[in-house]
């Protein structure tokens, strides 16, 4: 099949978002949330072997950052010059010659077909529309969720093209510029947060800032909360991560935060218990626990869906057993009921703080149970967070368990 100008256009588009052909069915599908686009589908896209569906067009524009009904109307009319070479195919070899030296006429007036008017609009920036920009807003808040569930590992590329694809459709946003802005700083946030758990260090620093920069070009404090409270955990000082929780908590400030008050607070407790500031810590965690009272963590904004009442228990547990705190042992038996309910896999973290709890208030043969489940969580879900659990809990581990306490130092180092 000869190249055509549509699936040209294909091609130019992922070039221009800096994609090979892998990367172009990764951000394809990490728009439509499926595993469905393969490198091969898209290379026969591009050779014009294959016509994409109105459902995979509309995916290519969000991926693309370009106007859907636009991309439509250039593989109508691909797909009208398909079916006249199929037809011309049927025809006899003078008929062809003949229609071939007609067709010489149709070069002229290409910029008349959609596809043209399309690659004209591009160049003239044209508005994202309505629906594609509601998709790369809901999907950034579905990565958050996700990210209960997925290893750091299988979430990384999904997050990092995502974030291809908003920033695709950033430049021609229109109106839809602060949410998107938004969303965008979203993604990025959580893409360091996944750097993080994979030890990438650098890489993290680089999309918590570029974080905070969409949050102040959208004006929106509570992303630069989200990025600083994700960058609290790799802070080199505690001086350094205390400041960062004292800014979040003011960003956090107004309606519609109180999870993530509540979270903002629970981190600023564990750092202060961590430099023995014991009042700072009490105070902090009974303004996070106060701020729950009055949240919603499945209704306020998708990245705090992860502070659960497992979550707070596992801030409380971690403040009152570095303090060695009385409160320590009620907070623990709270846990335990909890858990009881069933904890999602995402909770590997309070799994760590639950097991350290109970073997240091003295519930040994608890807190080995717990140890146990911890130890699994952390195969299914490994990430940092795990790790330095892991130490822990292989601390207080009792001589009989030199075992599990030799996996888990493994498994932390």
């Amino acid at each position: 099949m000869p190249a055509d100008p549509f699936a040209e256009l294909l091609r130019r588009l992922r070039k221009e978002a800096g994609r090979n052909q892998e990367q172009q069915a990764d951000a394809i599908n990490a728009v439509s949330g499926r595993e469905t686009m393969t490198r091969r589908e898209v290379s026969r896209y591009e050779n014009f072997e294959n016509v994409p569906t109105n459902h995979t067009l509309a995916h290519i524009a969000v991926a693309c950052g370009v106007p859907f009904e636009e991309l439509q109307q250039a593989a109508k009319a691909a797909r009208a010059r398909r079916r006249k070479v199929d037809i011309r195919e049927g025809e006899d070899l003078d008929d062809v010659k003949r229609r071939t030296l007609l067709g010489g006429t149709i070069i002229g007036i290409t910029a008349a077909e959609p596809w043209g008017r399309l690659a004209h609009a591009l160049s003239k920036g044209s508005k994202i529309d309505t629906p594609s920009a509601v998709v790369l807003i809901d999907r950034a808040a579905e990565l958050h969720v996700k990210e209960l569930d997925l290893s750091a590992r299988r979430l990384q590329s999904t997050v990092e093209s995502h974030l291809d694809a908003i920033t695709a459709a950033l430049p021609r946003s229109g109106e839809h510029e602060r949410a998107l802005t938004i969303a965008a700083g979203e993604t990025a946030a959580l893409a360091g947060w996944v750097a993080w758990d994979l030890g990438e260090h650098d890489k993290a620093d680089a999309y918590y800032k570029v974080t905070s920069k969409c949050a102040e070009t959208a004006g929106h404090p509570p992303l630069r909360a989200l990025a600083l409270t994700y960058a609290s955990y790799g802070s080199p000082t505690p001086q350094e991560r205390l400041e960062f929780l004292s800014q979040a908590a003011r960003d956090v400030r107004g309606h519609g935060n109180a999870t993530a008050t509540a979270w903002v607070h629970g981190r600023h407790a564990e750092e202060a218990a961590q430099v023995g500031d014991d009042t700072g810590a009490l105070r902090a965690l009974d303004r996070a626990r106060f701020a729950y009272d009055f949240a919603d963590h499945t209704s306020e904004q998708a990245w705090v869906r992860f502070v659960t009442p497992y979550r707070m228990d596992s801030l409380a547990l971690s403040v009152y057993g570095q303090l060695r705190r009385q409160e320590l042992t009620t907070t623990a038996d709270t846990a335990v009921r909890r858990l009881g309910t069933g904890l999602a896999d995402s909770g590997v973290v309070v799994l760590g703080d639950l097991a350290s709890a109970l073997l240091r208030g003295g519930d040994v043969d608890q807190g080995i149970y717990v140890s146990r489940q911890f130890a699994a969580a952390t195969q299914e879900k490994p990430n940092t967070m795990g790790k330095e659990r892991a130490l822990t809990v292989a601390t207080w581990l009792p001589d009989s368990e030199w075992e599990l306490a030799y996996h888990l130092r493994q498994f932390a180092s």
